[in-house]
């Protein structure tokens, strides 16, 4: 994976790193914290500038989100319900549940999106609840592309200083990225036991 994206970051120059983080968002696997720091690196060695970089990069985790977005526009809360009606049985979801969640999201969502755009896979995914949940649009795009911004920069800037050795953040970036995760794990875990406790009560 990682020598396919630099060879097309290599070819294409920032069409390619445009494409990149646009995919980025659209499937996960394919990770910023190698094509950013490569982008930085990039500018040691070639025409391109940290400047180019990071609006290129930009760019297409821009539209990427914008993509997932619009699809959890369509995935609005009455086909959940519709969902839950069938379903929620099973998996002991109440519509209640989903209102609780939609108000939820519209109180701190703002939040949560400028903030998961610096959180690993969950910087993709935050895309779709916010569509879900019907947030302002010229809101959404805003807080997306400060976020994305301030990403963005911290890895170009990262990978211009390491030059050559720019694969060593990826090191730091897989312990960065246990460390969130157990943290949102135990956060989820916390939140699902009060919930539960609430529930039997």
């Amino acid at each position: 994976m990682q020598s396919w994206v630099t060879y097309i970051m290599e070819k294409f120059g920032y069409l390619g790193i445009f494409l990149m983080m646009t995919l980025e968002n659209l499937f996960p696997p394919i990770p910023s914290e190698i094509v950013l720091p490569f982008g930085g690196f990039m500018t040691t060695y070639t025409s391109l500038t940290v400047i180019g970089v990071m609006i290129a990069a930009t760019l297409g985790s821009v539209i990427g989100a914008m993509i997932l977005y619009s699809i959890g526009l369509l995935i609005d809360v009455e086909r959940l319900e519709r969902i839950v009606e069938r379903y929620g049985h099973i998996l002991r979801i109440e519509k209640a549940d989903i209102h609780k969640a939609d108000a939820w999201f519209d109180k701190f969502g703002y939040w949560t999106v400028f903030f998961c755009r610096m959180v690993p896979l969950i910087r993709s995914l935050i895309s779709i609840p916010a569509g879900m949940s019907n947030m302002k649009f010229s809101v959404f795009l805003l807080l997306t592309m400060l976020g994305t911004l301030i990403w963005n920069a911290i890895l170009v800037s990262v990978g211009v200083l390491l030059g050559e050795n720019w694969e060593s953040i990826l090191v730091f970036m897989d312990v960065y990225s246990i460390i969130v995760y157990l943290l949102l794990g135990v956060g989820l875990i916390l939140v699902a036991y009060l919930y539960i406790k609430k529930r039997r009560k």
